[in-house]
């Protein structure tokens, strides 16, 4: 499997000189990370949600070694809230967060990625949206999970992602769908060891349907996030069966992946949000999205041959 050769070399400072020297890969990365700065993403913000979608923001940058370097992310966040605060967007656009870009694995990471994060939760809160928690590696999960339960005591809208991959979830699943919170499920994009996670992919679409349905049957509001023909069409059901209307749980894809099937499902009457990432230190993203899926990778190696 190739999935966990590039995620060893998401971590590798060599890869990263070598990918990010060669001459094809800024265009390859455009088709996942539209830009690199405020300015240049509020036309992709404008331009997607005049189609009838939603977005959620990613500031990419998890590699944060000093609190200085927390701060700033905590800042261009805040600066991002301002600028969908002047296109009066705040309904349509939430935020995606790494608090490992807040200091959360910092000394002291804890309490620094929680007080780095509340402004920027309180900020979204002001112009009407809100937040999720993304998911990173298992050993980071706890910490994560408390810091979302700290926030919801005044912002229960605060969200956070679970991974279905993890032995781990569907018990976080079954606790999150009590409480009526914002949950997004993905399958997973982290290398993780066998004695935490499954390895194969179809033991992990089978976790994948077992909570979701966990998710569907509870009180909370499932944001199903997969590009998978066969998974959305068992979220459908899972729905239907469950009595849900289509405002009380949404689908959620990544910028430049089956931009067809997001306009197809807003047209249906879904919501439909993309999550869309933004920044320079786009690395460690890039390689996620390719080890996710081989046509992501295929598509990078044929761009790499094409054009180099």
């Amino acid at each position: 499997m190739l999935g966990p050769v590039i995620l060893a070399a998401s971590r590798s400072d060599r890869m990263r000189r070598l990918i990010s020297a060669a001459p094809v890969t800024k265009q390859v990365v455009d088709r996942f990370i539209p830009g690199e700065t405020v300015a240049d993403i509020v036309p992709i913000i404008e331009e997607l949600t005049a189609k009838g979608l939603e977005l959620t923001m990613d500031v990419v940058g998890e590699d944060i070694t000093t609190p200085e370097q927390a701060t700033a992310a905590r800042d261009a966040y805040l600066t991002l809230i301002g600028h969908l605060k002047e296109l009066e967007l705040g309904e349509k656009v939430e935020m995606s967060v790494k608090l490992s870009m807040f200091g959360q694995a910092l000394p002291g990471g804890h309490e620094l990625a929680l007080a780095n994060v509340r402004p920027v939760v309180e900020a979204a809160a002001a112009i009407g949206t809100t937040v999720t928690l993304d998911a990173e590696d298992h050993t980071t999960l706890d910490s994560m999970f408390a810091i979302h339960e700290e926030l919801r005591k005044d912002f229960p809208q605060t969200g956070c992602v679970i991974q279905a991959y993890l032995f781990r979830t569907e018990a976080d699943a079954r606790r999150l769908a009590a409480s009526g919170s914002r949950v997004r499920l993905v399958k997973g994009a982290y290398k993780e060891p066998a004695e935490v996670a499954y390895q194969q992919k179809h033991e992990i679409d089978k976790a994948y349907v077992r909570i979701l349905r966990i998710l569907m049957d509870g009180e909370g509001y499932p944001m199903i996030g997969s590009h998978d023909p066969r998974l959305i069409a068992i979220a459908q059901e899972l729905a239907h069966q469950a009595g849900r209307k289509l405002d009380e749980y949404e689908f959620q894809m990544l910028y430049g992946i089956r931009g067809d099937e997001h306009l197809r499902l807003a047209a249906e009457g879904h919501r439909m949000r993309v999550y869309t990432a933004y920044g320079t230190d786009w690395y460690g993203y890039f390689m996620r999205r390719l080890a996710e899926k081989p046509a992501n990778l295929r598509f990078f190696l044929r761009s790499m041959v094409s054009k180099g």
